[in-house]
């Protein structure tokens, strides 16, 4: 008979409820996290494992799936490079097992791609026929140069109107970065700006109020998710439940809500190109090497690492395809 002082075992979690555990123990963004998830539920359908025992051999296993997605599936090498990172997450990370061995997939083929890049006509153009809170956004996007997430992730004191500058926080590769900040923006923000904080006070009120911090920030300031100026500068509309803590609060603006509206002033202004909220910070690049900007400057504000990702910019600006003129302008006929 079993004794009343032992106790029952504790069963091991599943699988990728412990990589979700350990995901937001080292802090990893939602999205992140859902996109690993998906890679590695992936990952164990193809290879059809049942038990955690046929997740050994993973060098072998990696290499399988990740040559799969790049012969048949034909994803770009982004996709292949986070379905990698997913993987080897899962196996140092999680299962603590290490790979020793070359992962030697087939590589997805890398496309030289030119950014599209609007002229400062079509943005022009554009920018009226963006609706709603989008609009804000968007000019943000080409006056400042910020990524759509790094937009809708500012906190009103990241906001310098005095200044006229934006600290971009832990933005890609986690690093923080100052850019530039509009002029003939600072009006429409401030009276932007005037009814976020209405709202945040109606929160308040209502019991609410507390926004989403860092889990360090939030320990060490334990008060300070209600404060003005850690509020979302871009607040959803509606209240919403955190799908990791429960906890009813209000999140920023879905950047799905930016690209409709951008999508659809798009059509609305007669473009052909393919534009989305990426286009306005390639615009942004291209125009300031228009103006002359130094190339050092237009790297800083983008927050990119190696100055190479910034001559791409170059060869947009080599009209006619490398700069040339079309030899049928010599006939003049």
């Amino acid at each position: 008979m079993e004794s009343q002082t032992e106790k029952t075992p504790v069963p091991a979690p599943r699988l990728l409820e412990q990589v979700r555990r350990v995901m937001r123990l080292h802090h990893y963004s939602l999205h992140t996290e859902r996109a690993y998830v998906d890679w590695i539920r992936r990952y164990i359908r193809f290879h059809r494992m049942q038990r955690r025992e046929d997740l050994s051999g993973g060098e072998a296993k990696i290499e399988a799936f990740l040559t799969d997605l790049a012969v048949n599936g034909r994803v770009a090498p982004a996709t292949q490079n986070q379905a990698m990172n997913a993987l080897v997450f899962l196996y140092k990370r999680v299962l603590q097992l290490p790979l020793d061995e070359p992962i030697a997939a087939v590589r997805a083929d890398r496309k030289p791609n030119v950014p599209v890049v609007l002229s400062r006509e079509e943005v022009a153009r554009m920018l009226p026929l963006v609706e709603g809170v989008a609009h804000l956004v968007v000019k943000l996007l080409y006056g400042s140069g910020l990524r759509i997430m790094e937009a809708l992730r500012l906190r009103v004191k990241d906001v310098d109107l005095g200044m006229k500058q934006i600290t971009v926080r832990d933005g890609k590769g986690a690093k923080d970065r100052v850019t530039t900040f509009a002029e003939s923006l600072k009006p429409l923000l401030e009276n932007h700006l005037q009814k976020v904080k209405v709202l945040h006070e109606q929160d308040l009120a209502a019991g609410y109020g507390a926004v989403y911090l860092p889990y360090a920030l939030e320990r060490k300031y334990p008060n300070a998710n209600r404060d003005w100026g850690w509020q979302w500068v871009f607040p959803a509309r509606d209240l919403s439940t955190d799908p990791r803590t429960g906890v009813v609060r209000r999140h920023h603006v879905d950047p799905g809500v930016v690209n409709k509206a951008i999508k659809a002033a798009a059509r609305r202004a007669g473009l052909t190109k393919a534009v989305s909220a990426h286009t306005f910070r390639h615009s942004f690049a291209t125009h300031l090497l228009q103006r002359g900007t130094d190339i050092r400057t237009i790297q800083a504000l983008l927050g990119h690492k190696d100055v190479a990702t910034i001559m791409i910019y170059t060869h947009v600006l080599q009209q006619g395809g490398h700069g040339l003129p079309s030899p049928l302008d010599d006939l003049g006929v």
